[in-house]
């Protein structure tokens, strides 16, 4: 679509295509964050161990990390609307057989499936955008998207524990149906189909079920703890690597990783997303499992988290648009790990409680103001950590590639991210001791999660100590760093 035959923000249409591309996009957004506050309930319901959970989590993750980079070429080929709409539709069927599962291993395999239409929709949302809205407005139009997204993001967690609450875990994945319907019509009738005339080649299709192996074996063997598999896992790992290198269109174009400065954002990228997939699945667990929180207790308790995100992370791109990404790459992964050091004062025997206000299920309710002395300071520790680190990575990844690969370098970046998060939620929780239905047990839990906690604080000193070696900041007479907010990329809330 040329600049001509685009759409202005401010008129009727306009409105619709970001209203379309924010709902799009909140749906697999939000499935990601409103489950794991119904984790406790599905595992009490199907008398499921910690690792029927784990599945519950990374099967979604594991299709879409898979095949996220397949649905952007898709779309590029076939029309970003039609895959946008047909993953929408997709998705929601999904989620009606998640609703409808009579056990853990139907939820796993409907899980599965709605990773794939999460696949399909994700990329189309912010790329409808960047191909229907006039140049001159698509800045604004990605601002207005990350920051609706933004407060979607926020109610997340608290819209899923109060359905928790008062429907039961079921309606967590029954509210994507008139999500999706509401996405479906006004992608219909208000947003113009978009192609990319330059897509040519066959898909790369051996890629992506490569990886899929790949990632699959990996998932299982580490979650049952079955190490002949993982190694088949690395081995596929492996021959995706052969695959890419060989083929004339592959999914993860070799010739990014010759920049220094995108390679290590990825790395960054790899070992600090890791330490959030560990942290995210099992913070939630710790509140309501060891500590005896509600679900919609556990999601109001995480809120500062976002609520730090929405507020910092432009100020620490425009700093990093300053200075250069290294110092905020290097200090936010530290800051981060201090949050998460503070997270072992949250414990049973310790002083951690609901916030004001709310209530548990009853048992061991603790005086209300130690919220605010073990809780609250880790999670604003940990938040302020992400916001000053994540806004100036993306900027990096962005910034070490040219214009015209921009999307593609972020499309790789977000499979990046969703991998490493997969990995962890499989690996972490069996490495630090959590298994079986230690979730029956809140100091054997805790015991693991503070575990997991100096784990995952290691991985970020890690993601630290990378950015402060392999990154280097541009000079002022060539700058090469860009954090444009009018640039393809996805906002944090997405990565998170």
């Amino acid at each position: 679509m040329t600049g001509s035959d685009s759409v202005r923000l401010k008129t009727p249409r306009g409105r619709w295509i970001v209203a379309a591309t924010v709902l799009g996009s909140s749906l697999a957004m939000l499935d990601a964050t409103v489950v794991n506050v119904a984790l406790p309930d599905i595992g009490r319901d199907f008398g499921s161990g910690v690792s029927g959970l784990q599945w519950t989590v990374s099967a979604y993750t594991l299709t879409l990390a898979s095949f996220i980079l397949l649905g952007g070429a898709l779309g590029d080929r076939l029309g970003r609307r039609t895959v946008f709409v047909w993953g929408t539709i997709w998705f929601a069927v999904a989620s009606v057989l998640c609703g409808l599962a009579p056990n853990i291993e139907v939820l796993v395999a409907a899980r599965l499936l709605q990773g794939v239409g999460a696949a399909l929709l994700t990329p189309g949302s912010l790329a409808l955008i960047s191909a229907s809205i006039h140049p001159d407005d698509r800045g604004a139009a990605i601002g207005l998207w990350s920051g609706l997204g933004g407060v979607a993001s926020a109610v997340g967690p608290l819209l899923g524990g109060w359905l928790v609450d008062v429907a039961g875990w079921r309606s967590v994945f029954l509210l994507n149906i008139p999500l999706a319907v509401a996405v479906v019509l006004v992608a219909v009738k208000h947003v113009p189909e978009s192609r990319d005339p330059h897509a040519e080649g066959k898909l790369d299709l051996p890629g992506a079920g490569v990886v899929a192996l790949a990632l699959g074996l990996l998932t299982y063997g580490f979650i049952d703890a079955s190490w002949w598999v993982v190694a088949a896992g690395v081995l596929a790992v492996g021959a995706f690597v052969v695959v890419e290198l060989r083929t004339s269109n592959p999914l993860i174009p070799p010739s990014l990783f010759a920049s220094r400065v995108f390679l290590a954002a990825n790395l960054v990228t790899f070992a600090v997303y890791a330490a959030l997939g560990g942290v995210f699945f099992l913070l939630i667990l710790q509140l309501q499992l060891a500590l005896d929180y509600s679900p919609i207790a556990a999601g109001v308790a995480t809120l500062p988290i976002t609520a730090l995100m929405l507020v910092l992370s432009a100020r620490a791109g425009r700093v990093a648009q300053r200075i250069g990404p290294r110092v905020p790459m290097t200090v936010g992964p530290l800051v981060a790990a201090a949050g998460l050091l503070l997270m072992l004062r949250i414990s049973p025997g310790g002083a951690g409680v609901e916030p004001a206000g709310t209530t548990g299920s009853g048992a061991g309710v603790r005086p209300a103001s130690t919220y605010l002395v073990d809780v609250l300071p880790a999670v604003v520790v940990f938040g302020l950590g992400l916001s000053i680190l994540v806004a100036p990575l993306t900027g990096a990844v962005l910034g070490a590639v040219s214009t015209d690969r921009a999307g593609t370098a972020s499309g790789v970046n977000n499979a990046v991210a969703r991998t490493s998060q997969l990995l962890a939620v499989a690996a972490l929780p069996g490495l630090v001791g959590i298994a079986g239905a230690d979730y029956d047990q809140p100091q054997t839990f805790s015991d693991g999660f503070h575990t997991a906690m100096i784990v995952c604080a290691g991985l970020l000193v890690v993601g630290s100590l990378i950015a402060a070696v392999m990154v280097r900041s541009p000079s002022r007479k060539n700058p090469t760093y860009s954090c444009d907010p009018s640039s393809p990329a996805l906002s944090p809330r997405e990565q998170i």
